[in-house]
């Protein structure tokens, strides 16, 4: 009669063996067809950058997406508009980044992207939330097999942790946070955050008045606030 526990090690190094393989080989199948690329809108070829680190579970980022919405209809030919993670809050946070750019895999980043923000208090409370985020690829007409395989992509996760950690790097502690041509935007109104881009966009030098006071300029002062 054979050792009973060498015959315990074989299978168990077959099943750990075949565990191994189907875990790689889903990496592999969740991975397929994925292409790492910016969320832009606007003018791509624009001189002009606004960046936006913002964390979609954060409800000052889904006022701010509709500030930024408005000085893209205004402005939106002469600016490029690059989304940037920061997910920060919590692990539904990472999982709504995810999900954005998984249907970004589909074209449909944005449609997303504002489908999370409008529908922030139906999922942020919960512990489901990716079952609403399904709801709203389904809604916005992605291949659902697709989608549901791109959210186990490791190059996603990676993506969205890389940019995370280059906000940390440039200082981000919070959202959202903006930045003009690579510099951080300091505002208190929505005026003086258009000022300083219609200012990037004429080329002219940011008024030494708005300096001294504090980035509030002269006749720019208003109740109308965004963001932290």
């Amino acid at each position: 009669m054979k050792n009973p526990w060498v015959i315990i090690g074989i299978v168990t190094i077959v099943l750990f063996g075949g565990a191994f393989l189907i875990s790689s080989n889903s990496a592999k199948q969740a991975n397929e067809g994925v292409v790492v690329q910016d969320q832009v809108k606007g003018n791509k070829e624009a001189s002009v950058e606004l960046v936006k680190y913002s964390d979609l579970q954060c409800p000052s980022c889904a006022q701010a997406a509709m500030v930024v919405d408005d000085i893209l209809e205004r402005h939106g030919d002469s600016i490029k508009f690059e989304y940037r993670h920061f997910p920060f809050l919590s692990n539904a946070s990472a999982q709504a980044a995810l999900a954005a750019e998984a249907a970004g895999q589909q074209g449909k980043f944005y449609e997303m992207h504002d489908m999370i923000f409008q529908n922030q208090a139906e999922w942020s409370g919960g512990a489901a939330a990716n079952t609403f985020f399904a709801k709203y690829a389904e809604e916005i007409g992605l291949d659902m097999d697709q989608y549901r395989r791109h959210l186990g992509s490791s190059v996603l996760r990676d993506r969205i942790q890389s940019q995370f950690n280059g906000g940390r790097e440039i200082g981000v502690t919070g959202t959202p946070t903006f930045f003009l041509n690579g510099e951080r935007l300091v505002y208190e109104t929505y005026e003086q955050f258009e000022a300083q881009i219609v200012a990037a966009i004429s080329g002219d030098a940011v008024n030494d008045e708005v300096e001294a006071e504090g980035g509030v300029a002269p006749g720019l002062e208003t109740d109308i606030k965004f963001g932290i």
